[in-house]
C-alpha cells in the first residue's frame, strides 16, 4: 500500500512541478513553455517570454532524429502557426512570418532580417522547410512529408523496392487480409474446442507419448549398438587405409561409450515410466476434472484478457508518468549548447528508479491476482459437494474475495519475484554493454549468475502459485501457505513430475493441432487464389496468432490442472473417506484413490490430522 502511495506521489510531483503541462504543451530550447507566460531563467537571455499567442512547437530540423538519446537535435521554438507549405528560400520564410506572424528564426532575429543575417543557417530552418501541422494533443508542428525521415529507413526501403519477392510477399498479406481475419477467427474457436474435448482425448495423447519415448530410446539404443558392432567388425578385418584404421578406431570407442550411455539412460527411463505408470492416471483424472471445471466455470476463459486489459492500462500509465517526470524538475542551462534542459537534482533523481521497480513489482501483481482468482474459483468448486448450490458468478466471487482479504498475500509473493528479477535484468543490461569487451570467464560467469536468477525465479513463481492455492483453500498467511505448499511438492514429487511432463506435453500437443489445423485451413483457403504466389508471410501470422492463442487458454487449463492437484492433495492428506472424513474430490479421482489403495500404493494418511476451520476468504469451513 505505502509503495503505491510512493507510485501516486512520482505522478503528483510530475504534475505538481509542470512535467505534465510541459509535456502536453511543449516547451522550446530556451526555457519557454508554449502557450503560456514564462518566468525569466537566470543565464538565459531568450526565456521569460511571453509566449500565450504561441502555442507550437517548431523545430528547426526536425528530421535531425538522436536515436541513442529518443529526442530531435534541433532548436525549438514556439511558433503561433505551423508552416502549411513548402518554403523554398529564406525570402519565402520571411514572407510566412510578416504574413502569419509566426517567426520560423530563433527570437533574437527579426523576420526583416532572415535572408541576410550570419547566424541564418544555425538559427534559421533548414531549407527547404517542409509543410507541417500540429498534432492533436502535444502541439508539436510534424512534417507531413514522411521522407523528410528516409535516411533512417533508406536500407530497408531500398531492399523492398530491390527485392521482387519481398515485395510480393508483402502484396500477398495486404490482399489476403480477410483470410488472415477469418483463420485468426478459426484459431480462436478452435482453442475453445479445444479445452472443451482435451479431457476426452488426453489418455489417447498420454498413450502415444509413452509408445513414442519407448521406440525412440529403445530403438537409438539398438541403431547404437549396430554401429558399434559394424565399425569394429570393420577394424577387426583391417579393411580400412591406415588413416581410416584410426579414424575407425576413435569412431568404435566413442560409439561404445553412447551406446553405453544411452543403454543406462534408457533403463532408467524405462523403471521410471514402469513405476510410474499408476501415477499418470491421476493426470488423466485431473484433466478430466478440469474439463467440468470450465463447464461450471466458463468466466474462467476470459481471466487472460482481463489480465492483459489491466496490464495494458498500467503500462500507458506508468509511459505517460515516465514521461512526465521526464519534462520535470529545475531549469538547467547546458554550457556546451546554450539551451535549457529540465533535470530532477538530489534525491528527486532516484524516482525513475523507483519507478522502474513499481513497473515489474505491479506487473508482477495483476498477474498474481489472476493466480489468486483462479485458486478461490477452482478451490471452491472443489471442495462444494453439492455444486447446485455454488454462486452463480463464481469469478467475481473469487475476485472480490481476494481484494477483501488476500492482497497482501499476493504483494508478499509479487515482491518476491521482483526481489529475484531486478538483479536479473541488471546483470542482464551489464552483459549487453560489456558485449565483446570483458574476457570470456567474466563472460562465463556472468551467464551463469543470470541463468541461476533466471531459474530461482521460475522455481519462486510456481511456488508462489502453489502458496495461493494454498491460501484459497486454507486462508491462511503467505509464508505460512508457502511452506504448506512446499512439503506437499515435496510428499508428492513423483506426482508432481508426471502432471508437470505428460501434462505439459498433452497441452504442448493441443497447441500443435491448432496450430497446425489453422495452418492447413490457410493453405486450403489461399489455394483457390491462385494470385498469390507466395503464402510465407500471410501463413507465419496465422500461425504465429494461432499459437499465442492456443497458449493463452490452454495456459489457463493447466493453471486449472495445477490448482486441483493441491486441492486433491490436501484432501488425500486430511481425509481418508471413512465416515465424517469424506473426500470432497470428483468421482474420477475418486476411481484412482480405489485403485491405488488395491495396488496398496495409497498409504493410510490423515488419521491423525484434522483440516483446520477454513475462516475469511478460504474454501472450507
Amino acid at each position: 500500500m505505502l509503495f503505491c502511495l510512493g507510485m501516486v506521489f512520482i505522478c503528483g510531483f510530475a504534475v505538481a512541478t509542470g512535467g505534465a503541462s510541459r509535456l502536453l504543451t511543449g516547451y522550446d530550447s530556451y526555457g519557454n513553455s508554449c502557450g503560456r507566460n514564462n518566468s525569466k531563467i537566470e543565464g538565459v537571455p531568450l526565456s521569460g517570454r511571453d509566449m500565450s499567442q504561441n502555442k507550437y512547437v517548431f523545430f528547426l530540423d526536425p528530421c535531425n532524429l538522436d536515436l541513442l538519446n529518443r529526442k530531435i537535435k534541433s532548436i525549438a521554438l514556439c511558433v503561433s502557426k505551423c508552416p502549411d507549405m513548402e518554403l523554398k528560400t529564406y525570402g519565402a520564410v520571411k514572407a510566412f512570418a510578416l504574413q502569419n506572424g509566426s517567426d520560423l528564426c530563433s527570437y533574437e532575429i527579426t523576420p526583416t532580417r532572415y535572408e541576410s543575417h550570419g547566424d541564418r543557417f544555425t538559427k534559421c530552418p533548414k531549407l527547404p522547410v517542409q509543410p507541417s501541422k500540429p498534432l492533436p494533443v502535444f502541439r508539436r508542428c510534424v512534417p507531413m512529408e514522411i521522407g523528410c525521415y528516409a535516411e533512417f529507413f533508406q536500407g530497408f526501403i531500398t531492399f523492398v523496392s530491390d527485392n521482387t519477392v519481398l515485395r510480393r510477399v508483402l502484396a500477398g498479406v495486404v490482399t489476403s487480409k480477410e483470410v488472415i481475419i477469418g483463420l485468426c477467427l478459426l484459431a480462436l474457436v478452435l482453442s475453445l474446442i479445444m479445452m472443451a474435448v482435451i479431457r476426452y482425448i488426453t489418455k489417447l495423447l498420454v498413450y502415444i507419448l509413452t509408445c513414442l519415448v519407448i521406440v525412440g530410446s529403445t530403438g537409438g539404443v539398438a541403431v547404437l549398438w549396430w554401429l558399434y558392432a559394424d565399425h569394429k567388425k570393420a577394424l577387426d578385418n583391417n579393411s580400412t587405409s591406415a588413416i581410416g584404421k584410426e579414424v575407425t578406431s576413435d569412431n568404435v570407442k566413442a560409439l561404445l561409450v553412447y551406446a553405453i550411455i544411452a543403454t543406462v539412460f534408457t533403463v532408467i527411463l524405462l523403471l521410471v515410466i514402469f513405476f510410474m505408470r499408476k501415477r499418470v492416471a491421476l493426470t488423466i483424472s485431473l484433466f478430466h476434472v478440469a474439463g467440468k471445471v470450465f463447464i461450471h466455470l466458463p468466466m474462467l476463459v476470459l481471466q487472460p484478457f482481463l489480465t492483459f486489459l489491466s496490464l495494458m492500462l498500467f503500462w500507458v500509465y506508468w509511459i505517460s508518468v515516465l514521461l512526465f517526470l521526464g519534462t520535470s524538475g529545475t531549469p538547467v542551462k547546458n554550457n556546451s549548447t546554450g539551451f535549457v534542459e529540465y533535470r530532477m537534482e538530489g534525491p528527486l533523481q532516484y524516482t525513475v528508479w523507483y519507478h522502474v521497480v513499481g513497473l515489474i513489482w505491479i506487473s508482477e501483481f495483476i498477474l498474481a491476482f489472476q493466480q489468486m482468482t483462479t485458486a478461490l474459483a477452482v478451490a471452491s468448486y472443489y471442495f462444494t459437494r453439492d455444486k447446485s448450490t455454488m454462486t452463480s458468478t463464481p469469478i467475481l466471487s473469487a475476485m472480490l474475495q481476494t481484494i477483501r482479504y488476500h492482497l497482501g498475500t499476493i504483494a508478499k509473493g509479487s515482491f518476491i519475484i521482483t526481489l529475484v528479477k531486478i538483479p536479473r535484468l541488471i546483470l542482464t543490461y551489464i552483459s549487453s554493454q560489456l558485449k565483446g569487451k570483458e574476457n570470456a570467464c567474466a563472460r562465463c560467469m556472468l551467464k551463469a549468475c543470470i541463468c541461476c536468477l533466471w531459474c530461482l525465479e521460475k522455481c519462486l513463481a510456481y511456488l508462489n502459485q502453489n502458496a495461493y492455492t494454498a491460501t484459497a483453500i486454507k486462508s491462511t498467511n503467505f509464508c505460512t501457505s508457502a511452506s504448506e505448499a512446499f512439503i506437499l511438492l515435496v510428499e508428492n514429487a513423483l506426482r508432481v513430475a508426471t502432471i508437470n511432463t505428460v501434462g505439459d506435453f498433452v497441452l504442448f500437443m493441443g497447441k500443435i493441432l491448432i496450430v497446425a489445423t489453422t495452418a492447413f485451413s490457410g493453405i486450403l483457403a489461399l489455394n483457390y487464389q491462385r494470385e498469390y504466389t507466395v503464402w510465407v508471410l500471410p501463413l507465419l501470422i496465422v500461425c504465429v496468432f494461432a499459437f499465442l492463442v492456443a497458449h493463452c487458454f490452454l495456459s489457463v487449463y493447466e493453471n486449472v490442472v495445477d490448482v486441483l492437484f493441491l486441492c486433491f492433495a490436501v484432501d488425500c492428506k486430511y481425509r481418508d473417506g471413512s465416515p465424517g472424513k469424506e473426500y470432497f474430490m470428483d468421482k474420477s479421482l475418486m476411481e484412482f484413490v480405489e485403485n491405488n489403495r488395491k495396488g496398496g500404493l495409497n498409504k493410510e494418511r490423515g488419521d491423525e490430522k484434522e483440516m483446520k476451520p477454513m475462516t475469511r476468504g478460504g474454501t472450507l469451513a
